[in-house]
């Protein structure tokens, strides 16, 4: 019989947030895949937890996730942790969680900390709907591109950024979203936490006069707008649309997508008529 497979969320930075059942899970497990076993360590050092311990992050993912996966079909229970928060939410996790399914391995996700539910729930914005975009392309062209294809999002918009990438992306924002409201949010439950709630401009000036240190979540208010996208291209066919869409400065692959999703057209009816572009 098959082990199973336990998600379980590691505190965001306060120690204290870690749920009881956690705890009791991490003990009684065979296993325990971390992202970075030297953080991992510490945590459970913190709370005297003694079990083999393995890595399993982004560079090593397709063969440790097989190797995970067969040790949970000789019948080992094996418990996935990340260095903060929900492992799968923007981390390899995903792909061990959808190997497990396909190898009908039962899988339980335990409840806890979630950075971005964190900062969404204090942002003040709308709450009833919203769209988790996570991290943006490293690249300045790519993130632009992401940035155009969300702009008449009408739902709140998650963003998770690093510190030496964050006033790019702000400028990014402000130039293709306006001056919006935002929520910036920093370090999250740990001592040095910190949240900002003004226009993206504001925000701006504020990070130019102070060194940028720390993880952050970006809450942006959605698009209040009148939509204009569908009308502006409603009279050119999928080829000029892609066309119009490259002049705009989107890639090539991104302006396929864009195309394929407000035709309602499948991936290859596009790119057929395109190749040559």
């Amino acid at each position: 019989m098959s082990g199973k497979l336990y998600i379980c969320p590691t505190p965001i930075g306060n120690l204290e947030d870690i749920t009881y059942r956690t705890l009791r899970v991490l003990n009684e497990v065979d296993l325990i895949a971390a992202e970075d076993t030297r953080h991992s360590v510490k945590l459970l050092n913190h709370f005297e937890i003694s079990k083999p311990l393995t890595s399993y992050f982004e560079h090593n993912k397709d063969s440790k996730g097989i190797y995970l996966i067969n040790k949970l079909l000789e019948g080992e229970n094996i418990a996935l942790i990340s260095d903060a928060g929900m492992p799968g939410i923007s981390d390899p996790g995903e792909d061990l969680i959808k190997l497990a399914i396909e190898h009908n391995i039962e899988i339980d996700v335990l409840p806890g900390a979630t950075a971005f539910v964190v900062a969404l729930v204090g942002s003040g914005m709308n709450t009833h709907k919203f769209a988790f975009e996570g991290f943006l392309d490293r690249d300045k062209k790519l993130r632009r591109s992401r940035l155009e294809e969300v702009k008449e999002e009408e739902r709140t918009m998650i963003f998770y950024e690093s510190p030496h990438r964050l006033k790019d992306t702000l400028k990014d924002m402000l130039k293709v979203f306006g001056n919006r409201e935002i929520s910036v949010n920093r370090e999250l439950t740990k001592k040095y936490q910190e949240v900002i709630r003004e226009d993206i401009e504001t925000v701006i000036n504020l990070f130019n006069e102070k060194d940028v240190k720390g993880e952050f979540v970006l809450i942006v208010d959605g698009f209040k707008g009148e939509k204009t996208l569908a009308n502006d291209y409603s009279d050119l066919n999928e080829r000029e649309y892609v066309e119009a869409l490259l002049e705009d400065g989107m890639s090539k692959k991104d302006a396929i997508k864009v195309v394929c999703r407000e035709r309602k057209l499948k991936k290859d009816v596009v790119y057929k008529q395109v190749l040559d572009l």
